[in-house]
């Protein structure tokens, strides 16, 4: 056989292994591109879900819901694309794309559940922690233009009053049990830092709290002074008694 053509031969084969070899790891590096973006998708499904079943803990409005259940439908869209052939990624966006609808003709107003007032300090840490959550979401989601900005800006004015709410509801509760335990000072103290808290602050909510605290401020300074002057005045009788003991008038002997 002529050598030129052997050496031809073997070249195009060494050049057919080549192609294959370099187009079998760019369809395995698009395939794992492809799982990485599944799994970010997935991700935010997940972290989103989540924030959806915190629903019964504080007030959701209709535009939140409808704000969280959007992202889902985004991300499983975006997964949809990556496999148009998965009949469960096919349902799925019919599903939320159902929900997003139902929640939009709710023209009832009504949120999730009524506010609660936390019972610890550990309980209102999760629900402050939960409102920033929320309101880091709608900002991100009102950013990548799929919040309305005047939808965005009443919820985030909505969550900004549930975060307040939190905080005085808490301070309110830690001053009365404070009183319960004889503390004035600490109540005080407390009902001071409320106080500082709404000090910006002009909302129904805020208005009615900041007179609350004003009350309770005036009626504990007021306690803290009555008790300061009968200190004071029982200080002065016990030195008053000393110096009689000291100075008065000597026996004879």
């Amino acid at each position: 056989m002529n050598i030129g053509l052997i050496i031809a031969l073997v070249t195009i084969l060494l050049v057919l292994v080549l192609g294959y070899n370099i187009m079998l790891q760019y369809k395995v590096k698009v395939e794992s591109a492809k799982k990485q973006e599944s799994v970010r998708y997935l991700s935010i499904i997940d972290a989103t879900e989540e924030l959806i079943g915190y629903a019964n803990h504080i007030p959701y409005s209709r535009d939140l819901l409808v704000c969280l259940n959007t992202r889902i439908l985004d991300s499983v869209q975006s997964m949809y694309e990556l496999d148009p052939k998965n009949k469960q990624l096919e349902q799925r966006v019919a599903h939320v794309k159902q929900q997003i609808n139902q929640l939009k003709n709710d023209n009832s107003g009504a949120e999730s559940t009524t506010f609660k007032t936390p019972s610890s300090d550990k309980q209102a840490i999760v629900m402050l922690k939960l409102v920033k959550r929320l309101r880091d979401t709608i900002r991100s989601e009102h950013n990548k233009g799929r919040f309305d900005t005047q939808a965005y800006v009443a919820e985030n004015g909505r969550l900004e009053t549930i975060q307040i709410r939190i905080n005085i509801e808490n301070v309110l509760k830690r001053a009365n049990d404070a009183i319960v335990r004889g503390q004035p000072g600490t109540a005080l103290q407390l009902v001071r830092k409320g106080l500082d808290a709404l000090s910006t602050k002009n909302d129904n909510f805020s208005n009615q709290a900041r007179e609350k605290l004003q009350q309770m401020h005036d009626e504990l300074e007021e306690k803290r002074q009555s008790k300061s002057a009968e200190d004071l005045s029982q200080m002065t009788d016990e030195r008053q008694s000393d110096m009689d003991e000291l100075f008065g008038e000597k026996k004879k002997w």
